[in-house]
């Protein structure tokens, strides 16, 4: 195995030419922190991009910041708090659910995977806060979009095309951001005892109230563990008051009642964003239960819950995003079983932890209706037709 290491967008084009005249593939990774997501990749060779690394420039009052894409997560995000600002996407660290013992990830990462934190439904996906990339496409051409280009390449939004395309179509070499003032406060107000379904509505109702609530997820009763509903209020502190006493007037008569406050909060909700529930630590060193990540409409989560606790008996499962998201955990969760359990939801299924074999053997991600499925293969030949990026890591052939 070749080990490409770049420490410039050069090196990295460099890099590309070699695997195309050669006609070698490449599995492009940062830290390796996300290997574990998606297919397994079938490549020969290894794109190393986290030399590549280092904030470029970052200017507060603009609240744009443009880094390498093999930049750590723990810079950036240092950078931005020593100037009380964030990225609102609040992008997660995965390292506890896929087994690893620090935060290690690399900016690039982040985006090319698409990953947002439970922010998301009132922030916005990480793909809405890409402004430009510079990177390299599977023919070995350097492009830029976005951000400080005047005029996007004409036909695609290259930064959301880029962003969740898990390095299948271009190597990111550098990603400019918009930032945001990071909160000045933030509470959580907690209500205990509801079912599912009740906690569904319950979250629908304050999400569409004006009380601009940043955080709302469910976790079901276990064992003899009360079921929670939590709610997370974020900004100013007089107005993080305000919203916290009439949150706690609407909620009270649905049930018991508690709050967390700053350090509390912040701690809960960094919890619910790197899915710690199913971390590999609390599951056991024996165990290797599967991971599912299910996006469906709010309102049909509880329908969908139900479904898969019938054909997945012990299955485990908690709702974030309000509802959206439903993480499901599982010692045998057939993928059939899991889709189905989405019925005519129009939501999409996941794999988001399991083993090797398994993951080379089912379709990770959601299967594609046929017509989508051509646009992708069109849009995989337009930037990578001879297949040298991450080939088979979002679907077989791909």
């Amino acid at each position: 195995m070749t080990t490409f290491a770049p420490r410039t967008a050069d090196e990295v084009t460099d890099a590309l030419r070699w695997a195309l005249a050669a006609r070698e593939a490449l599995e492009v990774v940062g830290a390796g922190t996300k290997r574990a997501l998606g297919r397994p990749v079938s490549a020969p060779h290894r794109l190393e991009m986290s030399a590549l690394s280092g904030v470029v420039s970052y200017e507060p009052s603009e609240l744009v910041l443009t880094a390498r894409a093999g930049t750590p997560m723990q810079e950036i995000e240092a950078v931005l708090a020593a100037k009380s600002q964030c990225l609102a996407f609040e992008p997660p660290d995965y390292s506890a659910l896929l087994g690893f013992t620090r935060m290690a990830g690399t900016l690039g990462g982040v985006i090319a995977a698409g990953l947002s934190g439970p922010r998301r439904m009132k922030a916005g996906a990480a793909r809405d806060h890409v402004l430009g990339v510079a990177a390299v496409s599977g023919r070995g051409e350097a492009f830029v979009a976005g951000g400080k280009v005047v005029k996007n390449v004409t036909g695609y939004d290259l930064p959301k095309l880029m962003t969740g395309s898990y390095g299948t179509l271009a190597v990111l070499t550098e990603i400019t951001l918009k930032v945001l003032p990071a909160p000045e406060d933030v509470r959580t107000v907690i209500v205990r005892g509801l079912d599912t379904r009740a906690a569904v509505g319950v979250m629908i109702d304050v999400l569409q109230s004006p009380l601009e609530v940043s955080g709302a997820c469910h976790f079901p009763r276990a064992a003899d563990d009360e079921a929670v509903t939590a709610f997370r209020l974020e900004g100013f502190t007089p107005s993080v008051d305000f919203r916290r006493e009439e949150l706690r007037r609407r909620l009270g008569p649905r049930g018991s009642l508690s709050a967390l406050e700053r350090d509390e909060s912040v701690e809960f909700w960094l919890r619910v964003r790197d899915v710690h529930t199913f971390s590999k630590r609390s599951v056991g060193a024996d165990g290797e239960p599967t991971v599912w990540r299910l996006s469906v409409p709010p309102a049909s989560s509880a329908d969908v819950l139900e479904r898969i606790a019938r054909a997945v008996p012990d299955a485990q499962a908690f709702l974030d995003w309000g509802g959206g998201l439903i993480w499901v955990m599982s010692s045998h969760a057939p993928s059939l079983a899991i889709r189905a359990a989405l019925g005519d939801t129009g939501g999409h299924a996941t794999l988001i932890r399991a083993p090797a074999e398994l993951r080379a053997s089912t379709d990770v991600f959601h299967p594609q209706a046929e017509g989508l499925a051509a646009l992708s293969q069109r849009v995989k030949a337009q930037f990578d037709p001879q297949r040298v990026l991450n080939p088979g890591r979002m679907y077989a052939g791909c």
